[in-house]
């Protein structure tokens, strides 16, 4: 990644005015191995953050204004602190407007700043690229102003700011992976209490690999909207509505007995919820235990009920999954994100990533497509770069 100190410097007119002081933070994306689309506001995730990042350079201004640049895009937007609001054609500022608004609730001196910011998460694919712009932002400007904010402070902050500027409830588990995340571990993360729980990586001489399959992902949010309407009413109706009630309350087992009165669709999302959960402890298991075929076993059956269960897969995505399971060696495979396309991961001995490579060469030729493979490392969460 380019050093964004001498761009904001330069953008801004800094050169030769050394006074101004300019914090510099970044945060990773990251990455859920399990756990995604299960309860709502109850989630139970294996995930880790991983070495592509947004950096978020931030300084004071002598006016009232407040700038932002993009340095990726050549974007530039502008507002001021009595303006701050979302707007949609704001797109990618309305994130640092989250945390500028954080800091002048607090009575910090916000008044005019200029902020740029640049990175090299891959967008729209479910890596966590808005949050990390959040929390790169949050730590940049705690940074500016000396301001004494401790982790979990800060990510209740960031969680109910963003709430209210974008006017819908936001989770803050993203967040909380940005910022507890370290170098070569997996995190298990308890949506519940937000509880971390940090398990040591057996795979440090093995390759992640990231494959964007490039599918056009048309509008889901209904899509999405109404699994999780099927989720909460499969939950009420397993459980007579008894308050406090959770999915991890049951077994597979139960929904088999609740078979005859669980319509089929609700059933089946159910399924995915209840059976994820387990799969994410015997993940958790199989990582302390280093038992990598009962981890591979249980990651591509998590794949499998997201095709067949949750269904949010789609053909390419799937066919990516199965050429991968197919070289014999590789630990798993499985989509990655909101689904309807995205990403896929696969984990490997770094000798297989030439093969896992050429398989996709007729992908392109098949679904018309040219998929593109990144290479990451599980990293560290969000930290200053300057000050």
């Amino acid at each position: 990644m380019l050093d964004i100190g001498p761009i904001h410097h330069r953008e801004y007119n800094l050169e030769n005015d050394r006074s101004e002081s300019v914090a510099v933070a970044e945060a990773p994306g990251r990455i859920h191995f399990l756990g995604e689309h299960g309860e709502p506001g109850a989630g139970l995730y294996l995930s880790a953050a991983i070495d592509r990042h947004i950096r978020v350079a931030v300084s004071m201004r002598r006016d009232n204004s407040l700038r932002f640049y993009a340095a990726n895009l050549e974007e530039r937007k502008r507002t001021t602190l009595i303006n701050l609001k979302y707007k949609r054609e704001d797109r990618w500022a309305n994130y640092i407007k989250v945390v500028i608004r954080i800091f002048a609730a607090l009575g910090y001196p916000v008044k005019g700043l200029n902020f740029t910011v640049m990175g090299d998460i891959p967008q729209q694919v479910g890596l966590a690229s808005s949050a990390a712009i959040e929390v790169a932002a949050a730590i940049a400007m705690r940074g500016l102003f000396r301001a004494h904010l401790h982790e979990r402070e800060l990510l209740d902050k960031i969680t109910e700011a963003h709430t209210f500027l974008f006017g819908t409830k936001t989770s803050a588990v993203d967040y909380l992976i940005l910022l507890a995340a370290r170098k070569d571990q997996f995190l298990l993360v308890d949506e519940t209490n937000l509880s971390v729980q940090k398990i040591k990586s057996p795979f440090l001489h093995y390759k992640f690999l990231l494959t964007d399959s490039r599918v056009p992902r048309m509008e889901v949010n209904n899509e999405l909207l109404r699994r999780r309407q099927d989720t909460k009413k499969g939950l009420e109706l397993l459980s007579q509505k008894r308050e406090g009630a959770s999915f991890r309350d049951y077994a597979t087992s139960d929904l088999v007995d609740y078979m005859g009165n669980l319509p089929e669709g609700i059933r089946r999302r159910s399924m995915h919820v209840v059976q994820e959960i387990r799969r994410v402890y015997n993940a958790e298991d199989a990582l302390q235990r280093k038992d990598m075929p009962v981890l591979s076993r249980i990651i591509y059956h998590s794949h499998e009920s997201l095709r067949d269960l949750y269904e949010v897969s789609c053909p390419e995505v799937d066919w990516l999954v199965k050429r991968a399971q197919e070289i014999e060696g590789i630990i798993g495979s499985r989509m990655t994100g909101q689904g309807f396309g995205g990403c896929t991961y696969a984990i490997m001995p770094g000798e297989l990533a030439e093969e896992y490579k050429k398989r996709f060469e007729d992908y392109e030729r098949i679904f018309g497509f040219h998929p593109v493979i990144y290479e990451v490392r599980l990293a560290t969460g969000g930290r200053m770069v300057q000050n």
